[in-house]
């Protein structure tokens, strides 16, 4: 008998290292489309012998809806902190302990005790940016800072709008362009906010992740963007501008976090090290135009990132910034079927 234990454990064993043997090397990484440095993921393959593979998607919606469904296959994702409460509390992250990670000392303070991640026992910083409006000053002559271009638009742009496909970043800027908080569940300022999207609807050309290119192509004239997006458009089109909304705008920050069902758990820990070196990060800055949480990137960074206005948010807008919290079960099912109304 135990001998039989004992070649059972055996084979037991045999099978738990081919399945590591077979997961060693790789890493799976399901993030935003078009916002990742190819030079950063050569540099960790080179450095840990690691191949790399990104899948895209275009809104937290979709990244937790792919996890949720099982089968994913992924070790790391990239959600929003607004997004992040959520994944902790459904049980899909791995707590890794960034926090006790060998470049966690480089995160600037503000970064490390947020309410999304206290202390940061799952995620570390990706990139942080705001959500305005991308103008094209060639088309439009007024006012720049305000969601009335997107939700009350003048006749000279209609036709021309685009939206990002995030429901989250949507909803904050029309709540607070009807007057309210982000995260808000009044009903009566829902229900305006509703019919003001709906009413809006018939002026924009679209609801559109990869809006980029076409806004440098002139296809859109106005855009409900994030201001990194806004940055890589103006470098290609001069007459590009990022507004500041007065009534209020979003501040959000991405977050690489290990799913709880990783295959390739070390080596996804090691990518998580990796983004918080200071070279590294500037890497993702360099690339998708984003702010980061790194103390001492910026001396690797574009010289063009240090006063460029979608990065540096001018004094007389500081104050309208609101960073977006994760928003109450209650305020997201009634964002949920707003946004379904819009989508039809």
């Amino acid at each position: 008998m135990t001998l039989r234990i004992l070649a059972l454990m055996l084979a037991v064993l045999a099978l738990t290292d081919a399945r590591i043997a077979l997961a060693a090397g790789e890493l799976q990484i399901f993030i935003w489309a078009n916002y990742t440095s190819p030079d950063l993921i050569k540099k960790f393959e080179k450095t840990y012998d690691v191949k790399v593979t990104l899948t895209d998607y275009d809104s937290n919606d979709t990244a937790l809806a792919k996890v949720r469904a099982g089968g994913h296959g992924y070790d790391i994702v990239v959600p929003s902190a607004n997004y992040v409460p959520i994944w902790i509390a459904e049980g899909l992250l791995l707590e890794t302990r960034p926090d006790q990670m060998e470049n966690f000392h480089h995160l600037q303070p503000k970064w490390v005790n947020v309410e999304f991640d206290p202390g940061r026992r799952y995620t570390v910083p990706w990139q942080w940016g705001t959500v305005g409006v991308l103008v094209n000053t060639k088309y439009f002559k007024g006012d720049i800072n305000s969601w009335k271009l997107i939700f009350d638009p003048p006749d000279e742009i209609k036709g021309k709008i685009t939206l990002v496909p995030e429901m989250g970043d949507v909803m904050a800027s029309a709540i607070m362009f009807a007057g309210g908080e982000p995260c808000s569940s009044d009903r009566t300022l829902l229900k305006k906010v509703r019919d003001m999207m709906l009413a809006a609807k018939p002026s924009w050309l679209s609801i559109d992740y990869g809006s980029i290119e076409k806004s440098v192509q002139e296809d859109y004239w106005v855009g409900l963007e994030w201001n990194g997006g806004v940055f890589r458009a103006r470098l290609k089109n001069p007459a590009i501008r990022f507004g500041y909304p007065k009534e209020g705008y979003p501040i959000w920050m991405d977050n690489v976090a290990v799913l709880k069902d990783a295959k390739n758990v070390e080596n996804a820990k090691l990518f998580q090290n990796f983004v918080m070196d200071p070279e590294n990060a500037a890497m993702i800055s360099a690339f998708a135009r984003f702010a980061n949480a790194v103390d001492g990137s910026e001396k690797y960074m574009p010289g063009d990132m240090k006063d460029a206005p979608e990065i540096v948010i001018p004094k007389d807008f500081e104050a309208a910034g609101k960073f977006i919290p994760a928003c109450p079960p209650e305020a997201m099912d009634l964002y949920s079927r707003i946004w379904t109304e819009v989508l039809k």
